[in-house]
């Protein structure tokens, strides 16, 4: 059989390491069908180990119950979970979570024709076990240089949690208020009691959101989101 340039089996197979542009990056990973996560930051291909339940799986639905929560009660937002987001010409993440203000809302992204994110949600979450070093080194970066405004990186086994939020060009870490809580600055009403994440209490971490969703900053963000664009 004469093979063609069309040939899919002439596509070679993404590799950890790989060097790419984003088209390639696509090409190659559009090719391999039993592939579920694979990312392009800074240029540089990164494919997921098999994700454990304590250190990954379990905090990852526990940060979608919360944004999950917060969505449904804030029309004019939208969760992602694990979306690939095209940032920029060196950069396709799959953040662990995406929430994002829809377009027709004033949102700063916009989806594609063939379904992707492209430009930069408001928020994105990141659950670091094993991938520490590329969450808060180049994948920070890349979010920063694209003007992600929100950032968090739950690094579950030191037991940390962070939200950067990007002020003149940098991300800085938002404060933990007296009571343990951390409060967007993006979202109105999506309050974090970050000891209680931690500690698995997801009972708290609710409540306490439901405090943020009952606030009038909450409200009038909602009404701020259904009058963009009549």
């Amino acid at each position: 059989m004469v093979k063609t340039p069309f040939d899919r089996r002439l596509i070679p197979p993404l590799e950890n390491g790989d060097r790419l542009t984003r088209y390639e990056f696509e090409r190659r990973y559009d090719n391999m069908s039993q592939l579920k996560r694979a990312e392009l930051i800074e240029g540089v291909v990164y494919m997921a180990a098999a994700l454990r339940f304590k250190s990954h799986g379990q905090p990852h639905a526990s940060l979608l119950t919360w944004l999950g929560n917060y969505t449904v009660a804030t029309p004019g937002t939208a969760l992602g979970d694990a979306p690939t987001v095209r940032l920029d010409m060196d950069n396709e993440p799959q953040p662990d979570a995406v929430l994002l203000i829809e377009s027709q809302c004033g949102g700063r992204s916009r989806l594609s024709e063939d379904d992707y994110i492209e430009g930069a949600p408001e928020l994105v979450v990141e659950i670091a076990a094993s991938s520490v070093s590329i969450d808060l080194g180049d994948k920070k970066r890349a979010y920063r240089r694209n003007g992600i405004p929100e950032y968090i990186v739950w690094q579950v086994f030191d037991r940390q949690v962070d939200w950067f939020y990007l002020q003149e060009g940098e991300y800085i870490s938002l404060p933990i208020d007296a009571d343990g809580t951390i409060r967007s600055r993006v979202f109105p009403g999506l309050w974090l009691a970050v000891d209680d994440l931690i500690a698995g209490n997801m009972v708290r971490v609710l409540a306490v959101l439901q405090a943020g969703l009952a606030a009038a900053e909450h409200d009038a963000f909602v009404k701020q989101l259904s009058t963009v664009g009549d």
